[in-house]
């Protein structure tokens, strides 16, 4: 760790209010802002899509409006540190001009830092390698995927095509298509094609998604599933929402999870040679792969597609399974 980052610690915040006759009405993010001190609307948008900001114990929309005796309730925890610095870890770069770059992030590398992650993240990799990208919210970052899941992303380079590409995202424009292993045969998954099923966070487990009718719209398409063996598939899997591990929830929910997910999975089924169900128990992550980006360029408006390949670690479990069979 650097030295300028040992003093960083981690502030628990909760924070609470009730909303009085004179606030009837008012937007959610626009009251929490006023009466919460010390964030900006951004921030407070961000505490209600992660379900950090509550109304009664249940989350809601930025723009619900709030009632009289409505409980606001806040819990998160702050960061206390600098800036991020920049790290000189290297970067799969599929693509660059000057107004946007599309990465190829491998498994292990964190997006953003975060409580244990502090440092070594993508966000320290490119403040090193586009030192520009500094002057732009979260160094340029339009979206993001998972720590151990590997695959496509697209970054901002000028803070028109960070909103021109986030704006993308709200309309759901960006297509992104992800290659994944899954418990179950073609036939069982595919009748379970559209996967249309809210996601919000676990009432109980914070760090867990969970599929809720208080969560927020999430649909998700299976489009192509090819046996592996007797017990798994390669899914072809196309998002048109993108909630926190989204794809990870909604196979669990429809009873497919993802070979190797240690949150959302489970052990192997009985069946397996000994020494394949050795391998998928010891796989050390969620068999996921963001296969496919494709986006409207920000300044030539031309739509851009872009492919990664399976990484190493999921081409020899596919070989592995498919021996099986």
């Amino acid at each position: 760790m650097n030295e300028e980052n040992e003093d960083i610690e981690f502030e628990s915040v909760q924070l609470s209010h009730l909303v009085n006759e004179q606030q009837i009405g008012i937007r959610l993010d626009k009251i929490a802002t006023d009466v919460f001190d010390g964030f900006s609307r951004v921030q407070i948008q961000g505490f209600i899509d992660h379900g950090e900001l509550l109304v009664n114990g249940m989350p809601q929309k930025n723009k619900y409006a709030v009632k009289l005796g409505d409980e606001l309730t806040l819990m998160t925890t702050l960061t206390n540190h600098g800036e991020d610095l920049p790290e000189n870890i290297s970067l799969d770069v599929v693509y660059e001009d000057d107004d946007v770059i599309v990465i190829n992030k491998p498994v292990g590398l964190v997006v953003h830092k975060g409580a244990g992650n502090l440092t070594g993240t993508l966000v320290n990799a490119l403040l090193y390698h586009y030192p520009n990208n500094a002057h732009l919210p979260r160094a340029g970052l339009v979206h993001r995927i998972d720590k151990d899941t590997s695959g496509l992303l697209v970054v901002a380079r000028t803070k028109t095509a960070q909103l021109d590409l986030t704006e993308q995202l709200k309309d759901k424009s960006v297509y992104r298509e992800y290659l994944a292993i899954a418990t179950g045969v073609p036939n069982d998954i595919l009748r379970h094609a559209t996967i249309d099923a809210p996601i919000g966070r676990h009432c109980i487990h914070r760090t867990k998604m969970t599929v809720t009718d208080a969560g927020k719209p999430a649909v998700t398409h299976v489009v192509h599933a090819q046996a592996l063996g007797t017990h798994y598939s390669l899914l072809t899997v196309r998002l048109e929402t993108g909630r926190t591990h989204q794809i990870r929830v909604h196979m669990s929910h429809v009873g497919h999870a993802l070979l190797g997910d240690k949150v959302y999975g489970g052990l192997p089924k009985s069946g397996l040679p000994a020494d394949v169900r050795q391998a998928v128990i010891e796989f050390p992550r969620q068999a996921l792969h963001a296969h496919k980006l494709g986006f409207v360029h920000p300044t030539t408006h031309q739509t851009l597609v872009f492919e990664a390949p399976l990484p190493p670690d999921m081409v020899g479990m596919v070989e592995l399974l498919q021996g099986e069979g």
